[in-house]
């Protein structure tokens, strides 16, 4: 039986179609992702020839594409986001990966593929390298900025569930972010989820802070959509700037230093899986390359074959 291709928004992403296609093109050959595009004919198959993969990667028209500032309330519904969305829910692709405006994927997946049962809002998911190894879920990274005390439980069920299923941890355990780490530090939100979460079905740390997150404190970090971001690329350019130091001070060469900024280049991890759908969807980073694209593309052909529970 032929597998079900993973559909790529061939409009999104700061680098334009050109860098979609190459991607598409090199999941295909280099990790064996079936691909279909979605987005312009007139753009998309040019490229295709260029790479000799006409016959070989499909498209599927879409005429309109959403612009990378637009939030997500605007998006056309015949984009080329809204069509992959579309194959994702009829059953014709087992996921979606975009590297467009996360605001327009997330909206325009909750139209078009719908909510898990539960699930109030969608939170992005991204396994976070530890210092010592292994992997811990940061999740919201950006799918959801003001979440209410409720949406947070939900979160870090997803998270959990996540761990458990994706990164393999037996019995995961969770963290809320915040500013102290003794009960009831925090702003509103974090004082008021954090009760939700003590009494949620999980193994609940308590709360944890800025320091604990690429330490492996807890495998789960909870936290609302705006403040996940900001902690993923704060550590993405902390990473960047300290190892860059490091290498200027003579300390080590750059090519020893490559496997540990390999670990945290988003071009290595692909992208952030957005959780509480009924359906497989992986956001990539707006800057990604076609490296990270296809990695993103081979990521969901992972994913889509996790069946990953959904709890109320």
């Amino acid at each position: 039986m032929t597998a079900r291709p993973v559909v790529l928004d061939g409009m999104g992403g700061d680098h334009g179609p050109a860098e979609a296609v190459a991607g598409a093109v090199l999941a295909h050959r280099a990790h064996g992702v079936p691909v279909l595009l979605t987005g312009r004919e007139q753009v998309l198959l040019p490229l295709l020839r260029r790479h000799d993969a006409a016959g070989e990667i499909p498209v599927v028209h879409a005429p309109d594409v959403v612009p990378m500032a637009e939030r997500g309330p605007h998006a056309s519904p015949a984009s080329s986001i809204a069509a992959g969305c579309a194959l994702v829910r009829r059953g014709e692709a087992a996921a979606l990966v975009s590297a467009g405006s996360t605001g327009a994927v997330v909206t325009l997946a909750l139209r078009g593929i719908g909510r898990a049962e539960g699930i109030d809002r969608p939170a992005l998911a991204v396994a976070l390298p530890q210092a010592g190894g292994g992997a811990s879920v940061l999740v919201d990274a950006g799918a959801t900025t003001d979440p209410t005390p409720a949406m947070i439980r939900q979160f870090a069920l997803l998270g959990v569930d996540y761990a458990r299923t994706v990164l393999g941890v037996a019995a995961p355990v969770a963290g809320l972010l915040s500013i102290g780490s003794e009960p009831g530090k925090g702003n509103h939100l974090t004082r008021h989820a954090a009760p939700l979460l003590a009494e949620a079905p999980l193994r609940f740390h308590g709360l944890v802070e800025g320091h604990d997150v690429v330490a492996g404190t807890v495998d789960v970090i909870v936290t609302d959509g705006f403040t996940g971001n900001v902690v993923l690329k704060t550590v993405e350019g902390c990473v960047r700037a300290t190892l860059g130091m490091v290498a200027a001070a003579g300390i080590a060469t750059p090519s020893a230093l490559a496997p540990v900024r390999a670990r945290y280049d988003p071009r290595t991890h692909g992208g952030a899986a957005l959780l509480g759908l009924r359906g497989t969807v992986v956001v990539a980073h707006g800057s990604s390359t076609a490296e990270a694209i296809a990695r993103a593309c081979a990521v969901a052909r992972d994913l889509a074959g996790v069946a990953a529970p959904q709890r109320s």
